[in-house]
């Protein structure tokens, strides 16, 4: 086997098109080479080495997945164990892929993410538009969200207004007085992403790109009508619940509530006296939230906290359907909530498309249905060459969606190259430079 060698990767220029980013055609803003892809969740923590290929495609090299320990709600909570699962997962794909990686493209779940809707004016002064404008106009957003503790990710333009005069796309070599711009931002607590940073630099890895969850997932799991014509995609991972709002190509909402699997687990646990690992062992068997008249005469079995493994209680199976649906109710109440909150009105993304591992409970997408109103589909992500079938579930939506992305999907279409320029120059990287040059 030839030695491993470092890569480290780089993006391209240009405008992507909108769709998807498993469609055919090189996407100019792809990436180059060979490059990674991090997925940092509550339960798993999946590491990613990949290539484009010439079809626009990614392919993966190599792949790795452990349990993940330390991360809770998408927030690092312990350091060493934290980067015991991400070391763990980034060498099983490196030794595959007979490469080490330097850099990569990670998922955005940490620090309480939030959109925010800027309006920025900026004075011209009757002269034409340039590049430089407009990357002031995004450092002025990003002072904003500096001001308050947030560190922006995505600074993304809804639109541009030359003057009195709105529905701009691309302002550049238009000649005004005013440029004024609508920017969504989505930003994380400036701490939360320290203590991320600090776990990956101990795990040698810089983060060339950041991605929110939801949006990644959504690149993974929407087909190229519901991201024109709106949807709403709920990535139900283990630590939280988040969401996507999509409309037209463009990203115009995300959201995130501090629920998720882990707290069904927990319910079951309490309401059964068991283990944790019974309980989840009994939500991937029997987990779902209808049960059926066969169900309140069909027993399982159920070990009992402080019994002998031999000892074991019998229970309905429709106790278990019980126990969840409380939670699983109130997880899309809450959203519910977050999304009316958002003010973006009922017609925006009417249709809800659910990923992540626990919108594979049984009866989840008519639970989410009913409370939310709305059209539900369950998920899966487009299929990658190069992986096995265990990661073509709605599980792995976040992992594939950051191989879309770095495949030059979901991209500004402005190359201003918001979102990397904001991580590499922002306070997350500022700590991982500080602490390469004292350690």
């Amino acid at each position: 086997m030839n030695a491993i060698s470092r890569v480290s990767t780089t993006d391209g220029g240009g405008p992507p098109p909108h769709g998807s980013g498993l469609g055919p055609g090189r996407r100019p803003r792809a990436r180059s080479g060979n490059f990674g892809v991090l997925d940092i969740g509550s339960s798993k923590v999946v590491c990613l080495v990949a290539r484009i290929e010439n079809d626009g495609t990614p392919r993966v090299l190599g792949f790795g997945w452990h349990r993940a320990r330390g991360v809770k709600g998408g927030n690092v909570v312990d350091l060493q164990e934290a980067e015991r699962s991400i070391r763990a997962a980034v060498a099983s794909a490196e030794e595959m892929a007979d490469q080490k990686l330097s850099g990569i493209i990670c998922n955005l779940s940490c620090g309480q993410p939030e959109s925010r809707v800027h309006n920025v004016q900026w004075t011209i002064g009757g002269r034409a538009v340039t590049e430089a404008d407009l990357r002031a106009v995004v450092s002025e957003g990003r002072r904003r969200m500096a001001e308050e503790g947030r560190e922006p990710v995505h600074a993304l333009p809804l639109g541009f207004t030359i003057d009195a005069t709105p529905g701009v796309d691309d302002p550049r070599g238009m000649i005004c007085d005013t440029l004024g711009a609508r920017l969504h931002m989505v930003d994380g607590a400036s701490p939360s992403l320290r203590n991320l940073g600090l776990a990956l630099h101990a795990s040698d890895l810089e983060v060339e790109e950041l991605v929110a969850a939801p949006y990644a997932a959504a690149l993974a799991a929407l087909v190229d009508d519901e991201r024109q014509l709106g949807a709403t995609v709920v990535d139900m991972g283990a630590g939280v619940t988040s969401a996507a709002v999509l409309q037209e190509g463009h990203l115009l909402h995300t959201a995130q509530i501090p629920v998720g699997g882990w707290q069904v687990t927990n319910d079951l646990a309490r309401g059964l006296t068991t283990s944790v690992s019974h309980a989840e062992r009994i939500k991937t068997l029997h987990g779902g939230v209808l049960a059926t008249a066969d169900d309140e005469r069909e027993t399982i079995p159920v070990p009992q906290i402080g019994e002998d493994e031999e000892v074991l209680a019998r229970i309905p199976r429709a106790m278990v359907a019980h126990i969840i649906r409380p939670r699983l109710e109130e997880t899309f109440e809450l959203l519910r909530d977050k999304l009316d909150s958002a003010g973006l009105g009922r017609d925006v993304g009417a249709r809800v498309v659910l990923t992540g591992g626990a919108s594979q409970l049984v009866g989840a997408r008519e639970t989410a249905a009913r409370i939310l109103g709305r059209q539900v589909r369950l998920g899966r992500p487009h299929p990658v060459r190069g992986l096995p079938e265990a990661f073509h579930s709605p599980a792995f939506a976040t992992t594939l969606g950051l191989l879309a992305w770095g495949a030059g999907d979901g991209r500004p279409v402005l190359d201003l190259d918001y979102g990397a320029r904001a991580v590499r120059e922002g306070v997350f990287m500022r700590l991982v430079n500080w602490l390469r040059d004292r350690v």
